[in-house]
């Protein structure tokens, strides 16, 4: 028998690649879509659990390739009903998952990378080491399981999903890009396109090629402020994506897609929170059709950042939607727990060692 540390995820063949093994190894091609399912859509956790595949053919699966499911390491329950999620990966990296309950929808919130990058100052994950990202497998398997908690606690499905977890998706294209495709498929979970949200702190060339491939999920873009001195001191991706290059890449994603972006405007007290900044935003809005999320920021113990009060808020609420702009406020979710927008940060990881 194979080593099992040196098997193949299973999950990593496409369709096409795992009916050549079966004809390879003797086996009959029909065989490739009864595994197949097993594996996305029954989200199978073992090939033992494939009671319509032969046991000689589970067997010799077995030999070969592996399942490298992703499991819950621990869960958190908030006050609001928000549960956060460590997950465990095969090879014992944890990232952090969240559902977010609504009255109307059922949000699964999911990481693309162990750690993250672009080192954003007011982000928990920002201050993590980037170890790795996680391939599609490992994303839908967040989902699934996300959707097993919603299933379980709320007896309702998931309704949207949303890449704004750890790390940032459009570094981790590919894995992401496939992942949506799974999600969406009818032999995968079968879910809209338009309930997903693929959220990007802003990598403009990676934007057009969303574009380019026709990919059908939601793009949301983190601003955070309208201005390239303001944006630069609080998210260091923008000096190399510049809000001149942005504009660019949102023109022509729209140009080729049609559909309108989302804004996601954490207002922060004395930083970007006047009605200067606000007109700044009102511009940044004209470039192409959109909405704006405003959200309330959580506090990290790395960054002095606070959450503005409510006056500024409303003031700046009440500039952009009296002048036609599509505007909702993002009130947090899972603080106490800190499941919250910007607080993942796999706190408990030495306690899951």
């Amino acid at each position: 028998m194979i080593a099992t540390e040196i098997k193949k995820d299973i999950r990593k063949l496409s369709l096409d690649d795992l009916k050549a093994w079966f004809v390879e190894n003797g086996e009959k091609p029909f065989r490739t879509k009864q595994v197949y399912e097993w594996l996305w859509k029954h989200a199978a956790k073992s090939f033992a659990e494939m009671n319509n595949v032969s046991l000689p053919l589970r067997e010799k699966l077995d030999a070969h390739f592996a399942i490298n499911r992703v499991t819950v390491a621990n869960q958190q329950i908030s006050k609001d009903r928000t549960i956060k999620s460590a997950f465990r990966l095969f090879d014992g990296n944890i990232v952090e998952g969240v559902l977010i309950p609504h009255e109307e929808r059922m949000t699964a919130c999911v990481s693309s990378q162990v750690g993250c990058s672009l080192t954003c100052k007011f982000c928990a994950t920002g201050y993590m080491e980037r170890k790795r990202n996680l391939d599609a497998a490992e994303i839908y398997d967040q989902v699934v399981l996300i959707n097993e908690q919603c299933l379980a606690n709320y007896g309702t499905p998931l309704t949207n999903i949303v890449y704004m977890g750890m790390g940032e998706p459009l570094l981790n294209y590919a894995n992401v890009v496939k992942s949506v495709e799974r999600i969406t498929a009818p032999d995968g979970l079968n879910m809209a396109a338009r309930r997903i949200t693929i959220s990007t702190a802003g990598i403009a060339k990676m934007i057009k090629k969303l574009a380019d491939d026709g990919v059908k999920a939601n793009l949301a873009l983190s601003l955070h402020a309208a201005n390239d001195t303001k944006r630069n001191e609080i998210m260091p991706i923008n000096e190399t994506n510049s809000q001149e290059t942005l504009t660019e890449a949102l023109k022509y994603y729209h140009q080729l897609t049609g559909r309108k972006v989302t804004y996601e405007y954490i207002v922060f007290e004395n930083f970007n929170d006047t009605l200067l900044d606000a007109e700044e935003l009102l511009k940044f809005t004209k470039i192409i059709p959109c909405k704006v999320n405003l959200i309330e920021y959580n506090p990290i113990a790395a960054a002095l950042f606070r959450n503005t009060d409510e006056d500024h808020l409303s003031k700046f609420v009440y500039y952009l939607a009296d002048r036609g702009v599509q505007v909702n406020v993002r009130r947090s979710r899972g603080k106490d727990i800190d499941a919250a927008c910007g607080q993942l940060a796999t706190k408990e990881k030495k306690q899951l060692a």
